[in-house]
């Protein structure tokens, strides 16, 4: 697949550019956050989001823009197109990483673009990370078909178009993909005021050593995927069970605190989660998925290559 070829339903009559019509940088300004937001769920980091962008950005400065019927499509299927390629090159190197593989971590902050609640909690379930680790289990195409269908409601036709494959083969894709989804993620409560009052208490005792309140916000078969990425010490399987979770949590969260470091609660990928700082420097992450009323699951990225862009200023949220 040609990641910047020119598809000739995006194209029409070539004619010269008229004077006053947005320039290269202007168009691609205005459509950069869906671009990110294909690129950030198809890759699940950051720094290679924004690395496909500046490919994108490049074919397109290139292109014959006059040619362009819908500028929208044809940046978003230059994307795709990129994003896939870079995936696939990435999970040889995915299928050797030390300890669990999760995504990197989004600050997001939808606010009031998007007052509708029903959308919000679309915009949130397609970044949130139980998301996004199983998505990491879809082959490459699948993975593309799901984020086009479901975050960004294409039509099949023009997701076809996009990954020039057949509209059939595409909803067989797509049909695949929502099974494995529904089968293999988790399923929290998005419930933000429960989420928040569960998180905040979950940090007090953990900060506080206090193990017995902990255990008593866990379910019986919480479990906790640490990523680490064999740069700093964590544990390199999937912890189990609530007593297991428990002690490792107030352990580290115990030493953090003697050691002066900041907490702070954070809207990451859709979800109310916490930074670790030293100063101004993220250290870790976690995030807590909860479902009636206590703690499943609890995501805890420290690697540092995964931390690095988090604390920038969320521009726009990753629509």
């Amino acid at each position: 697949m040609a990641p910047d070829a020119d598809p000739d339903a995006e194209t029409g009559p070539r004619t010269p550019p008229r004077s006053g019509e947005p320039d290269a940088l202007e168009v691609f300004e205005q459509h950069r956050v869906v671009l990110m937001g294909v690129a950030y769920r198809m890759l699940g980091r950051v720094t290679d989001a924004e690395d496909v962008l500046q490919d994108a950005w490049l074919r397109w400065s290139a292109v014959d823009r006059a040619a362009v019927r819908e500028p929208r499509a044809y940046l978003v299927r230059i994307t795709t197109r990129l994003a896939v390629d870079r995936l696939r090159r990435a999970r040889s190197l995915r299928e050797s990483y030390v300890g669990p593989w999760l995504p990197e971590p989004l600050v997001t902050d939808f606010g009031p673009t998007v007052a509708d609640t029903a959308e919000r909690a679309v915009l949130a379930d397609s970044v949130s990370l139980a998301v996004l680790v199983v998505l990491e289990s879809l082959s490459p195409l699948e993975r593309a078909v799901f984020v086009l269908r479901e975050a960004f409601g294409l039509p099949f036709a023009e997701i076809a178009a996009t990954l020039e494959r057949g509209e059939p083969a595409v909803r067989q894709l797509a049909a695949r993909a929502r099974r494995h989804i529904d089968e293999r993620r988790p399923r929290f409560d998005v419930d933000p005021v429960q989420q928040r009052a569960l998180t905040e208490r979950f940090l007090a005792a953990a900060t506080e050593g206090d193990l017995d309140g902990l255990m008593a916000l866990l379910a019986p078969d919480a479990r906790l995927v640490g990523d680490g990425g064999g740069r700093v010490k964590g544990p390199r399987r999937v912890i189990e069970t609530a007593d297991k979770v428990g002690r490792f949590v107030v352990g580290v969260a115990g030493q953090g605190a003697a050691a002066g470091l900041e907490f702070r609660l954070v809207e990451l990928n859709g979800t109310l989660g916490v930074v670790v700082l030293a100063g101004l420097d993220p250290l870790a992450v976690f995030q807590l998925g909860v479902s009636e009323g206590t703690v499943q699951y609890i995501y805890f990225v420290g690697n540092p290559d995964k931390l690095a862009t988090l604390m920038r200023p969320p521009v726009q949220p990753p629509m």
